[in-house]
């Protein structure tokens, strides 16, 4: 447990960093409440005078602070609720890669993770090639009974647990706080995006969980001829190594190479769009990193993904709505797409379908009257999205990490084929999807889950009888004699919210104070 006092110091360090790179820069005065004005006025004053564009700043900044800050930044990237649509944009530029640890390190940390010599689990273990944040992947050998064997092996970075951990603290403190002095905070829901961040890294750093999505996601995709992903060695994989086939293949990013082999590129674009859209419509199972650098392709021209370490998952009921609202714009069935959102619960039943429809028609019209080419679905959701605010739809985290992703999908399927046609590409992934599960099957199927649902509830019944009742008797005994708290209960809840107070008014002060020594040295 960091100390109030830690967690001040290592967030001024993190704000003089923004100060200097010229964050609070393009902060909006009228955003910000009266009382901390002048403090930005402060922070302007520290600005370094080569500050660059005001659409990279941010991303600058959080590259300066280190892996945690990298991390947070990309999680934000996913939430323009949050951050607003600029500033995603800006912090979808921030790159996790850092110099490679020694290997010395590397080799320690798989010797301590297997309990025995490195040479007992791999025969030879080669440099990093590649460095991240959490991790660095290795080329090594491994002995089996065809003969050696190349394998990547990923051995997570030295302490960089203690390090989240300390700054992931840092977070919390910063969003409870800033809940606690700000409506517009806690309307974002701040405390539970850092929380959110930190379930997200700890699976990261957690390699048997990575395993796990490649074997889902091979399962999910052992039929599909154009996609594949790299086979797990469990038998040298653990919390802090994972160890997968080595691929022979052509990074998607490498397009001379592409062309010199004979792919068929624009090929490769509609693949690469009909593959996400399928494990999205099909599995409700996504990768949720799929950049350039995370794609390959084989010699016999299927797409290869590796990283496995952010996913995104689907339930049935937003499948359904994806793939009714994708059909609903292909159509032009604006009345239907709406219906969707009410029917799904998304949109409050207090407004009217008939003027969300009108909204959705804004969006859809102008896309119909564009050549395909020009015709992006990651825009048409982003916009969606963005309409759907205005009739009090919450956000839908799942939704956003998709239609997030699919921006990414999408610009990689376009860099293959500048005529990309998005709706022509998607329409029988999602018409196959549609009629497997809203046809007469689909609806079969439905059916006899209901009926399975249907005897669980009742023979759940009696015991939730037995539960109700033992409620019953305890909500009449405390009518009954009243609800009462013990005076030391009352002081410790007085002294705790003093105590509250006291340490903001603390951290605000020291801030400011931080502030006025920096202002006072530099001028």
């Amino acid at each position: 447990m960091i100390s109030a006092p830690a967690h001040l110091v290592r967030l001024g360090r993190a704000g003089f960093v923004f100060a200097r790179e010229g964050v609070f820069g393009i902060v909006d005065p009228t955003a910000v409440p009266v009382p901390a004005r002048p403090f930005l006025r402060l922070a302007r004053l520290i600005e370094r005078p080569t500050t660059g564009a005001a659409d990279t700043r941010l991303s600058t900044a959080l590259t300066r602070l280190g892996p945690s800050y990298v991390k947070l930044g990309q999680f934000l990237a996913t939430r323009p609720d949050v951050v607003g649509a600029a500033l995603a944009a800006d912090l979808e530029r921030l790159q996790d890669q850092m110099p490679p640890f020694p290997q010395g390190e590397a080799e320690a940390a798989i010797a301590a993770s297997f309990g025995k010599p490195l040479k007992s689990v791999f025969s030879s273990f080669g440099p990093a090639v590649a460095a991240a944040s959490i991790a660095q992947v290795h080329r090594a050998t491994v002995e089996t009974a065809g003969g050696p064997r190349d394998v990547a092996v990923k051995v997570l970075r030295p302490g960089v647990e203690k390090s989240f951990h300390a700054d992931l603290g840092d977070f919390t403190f910063a969003a409870l706080h800033a809940e606690n002095l700000s409506p517009e905070a806690r309307r974002l829901r701040l405390i539970e995006v850092v929380e959110t961040l930190r379930r997200s890294v700890m699976v990261e750093m957690d390699f048997r969980l990575e395993a796990a999505a490649l074997s889902e996601m091979a399962e999910n995709t052992k039929d599909d001829p154009d996609f594949r992903v790299p086979a797990v060695d469990w038998d040298r994989t653990t919390k802090e190594v994972l160890t997968l086939e080595w691929i022979d293949a052509t990074p998607l990013t490498d397009r001379a190479r592409l062309v010199a082999k004979g792919f068929d590129l624009p090929k490769l674009g509609r693949v690469l769009i009909q593959t996400f859209l399928r494990h999205a419509l099909r599995d409700g199972f996504f990768h949720a990193d799929m950049h350039p650098g995370n794609l390959f392709v084989d010699d016999s021209g299927r797409l290869i993904a590796v990283d496995f370490g952010i996913m995104g998952r689907l339930g049935v009921k937003e499948r359904l709505f994806l793939a009714e609202i994708l059909h609903g714009f292909i159509n032009r069935d604006y009345h239907r797409v709406a219906e969707v959102h009410f029917e799904a619960g998304y949109v409050p039943s207090h407004h009217s379908v008939e003027n969300f429809a009108q909204a959705i028609r804004a969006i859809g019209e102008p896309i119909h009257n564009r050549t395909a080419e020009d015709i992006s679905m990651a825009k048409l959701l982003t916009l969606l999205f963005e309409v759907t605010g205005l009739f009090d739809m919450r956000t839908r985290p799942e939704l956003l990490l998709l239609q997030k992703t699919m921006v990414v999908v999408e610009g990689v399927g376009r860099s293959l084929d500048p005529k990309l046609d998005m709706w022509t590409t998607a329409e029988p992934v999602v018409r196959e999807w549609m009629t497997r599960h809203l046809g007469p099957a689909g609806k079969l199927e439905g059916a006899a889950q209901g009926v399975t649902e249907l005897g669980r509830f009742v023979g759940s019944v009696p015991g939730l009888l037995t539960r109700g009742a033992r409620i019953l008797d305890q909500l009449d005994a405390m009518t009954r004699d009243g609800l009462l708290l013990s005076p030391q209960t009352i002081a410790e809840f007085d002294e705790a919210e003093r105590s509250r107070f006291r340490w903001t008014l603390a951290a605000l002060w020291a801030i400011a104070a931080l502030l006025l020594w920096i202002a006072v040295k530099v001028l």
